[in-house]
């Protein structure tokens, strides 16, 4: 099924006709995109979701992505905690399957004390799980937590903003042709304050997709393993490096869809 919605009212679902509907579950899908990214780096995934009949949203949080000129030391974890927000209730989401990539993970678990009742599943995809008052560093060990700072005091910018970290290297060519003039500095506020909701809050449906090529300093195995050994969880391994939307978009279509309930 396919809808379209605009100007913050959502439309009928329409059903479709074709191989589409072989899947009995349609879904809308909202992607808490990852640092240093924004909703352009989804651009693979919307083919494949329309082909299978499920709809992909995917809002860019203030001061990256196409929504760089908004940027400013003022920008933290609660702006974009806001723009999740917003974005469900204009879009007037309901029933969602929230998707969350990476840094995603505290976006999409801090606006879920706002839009839990416009969801219905989470899928954190290589994405920091924080409870209640935890920030993106916090849940860092002390290697990854200094290595981030060095690359702040190094990099000639700002204090305030976060240069990114480098591509997995099993990324192609042309996706890092792609994605270098795409990537901007992030602002520090995101990654140092508390999130408000936290993990343990969460009374829907939970999963967790891991990445099994892992880069060095790698924030997700702790998080992975969690879910992989509690019954509170659904958990997925996915043989791709951190970003399996770009560089591996049919096998994560496959494993979403797999996750569904």
């Amino acid at each position: 099924m396919i809808s379209q919605s605009w100007r913050g009212t959502a439309q009928p679902v329409l059903p479709i006709h074709g191989p589409a509907c072989e899947n009995p579950v349609m879904a809308r899908f909202v992607v808490a995109h990852g640092a240093w990214s924004a909703g352009w780096a989804w651009k693979k995934m919307h083919p494949l979701m329309a082909a299978a009949g499920h709809e992909l949203f995917t809002p860019t949080w203030t001061g990256i992505g196409e929504r760089q000129h908004l940027t400013g030391e003022h920008v933290n974890l609660s702006t974009h905690i806001a723009d999740l927000v917003q974005h469900m209730e204009t879009e007037d989401h309901s029933d969602a399957v929230l998707l969350a990539h990476s840094y995603g993970g505290m976006v999409a678990t801090g606006a879920l004390a706002s839009i839990g009742d416009r969801v219905r599943q989470i899928i954190y995809l290589d994405a920091v799980v924080p409870e209640r008052e935890q920030s993106m560093l916090d849940t860092a060990d002390p290697h990854v937590r200094g290595a981030l700072m060095r690359r702040v005091a190094e990099s000639g910018s700002t204090s305030w903003l976060v240069p990114s970290n480098p591509l997995p290297p099993d990324t192609d060519d042309a996706d890092l042709e792609w994605i270098a003039s795409r990537r901007v500095e992030q602002p520090l506020g995101t990654f140092t304050e508390p999130c408000p909701f936290g993990v343990s809050q969460i009374t829907f449906p939970k999963a967790y997709v891991y990445c099994l090529k892992i880069g060095p300093g790698d924030m997700f195995g702790r998080f992975a393993a969690d879910a992989r050994d509690s019954p509170d969880w659904t958990y997925r391994e996915i043989d791709a490096s951190h970003s399996p939307h770009i560089t591996a978009p049919s096998e994560l279509m496959e494993i979403l869809e797999d996750l569904l309930v």
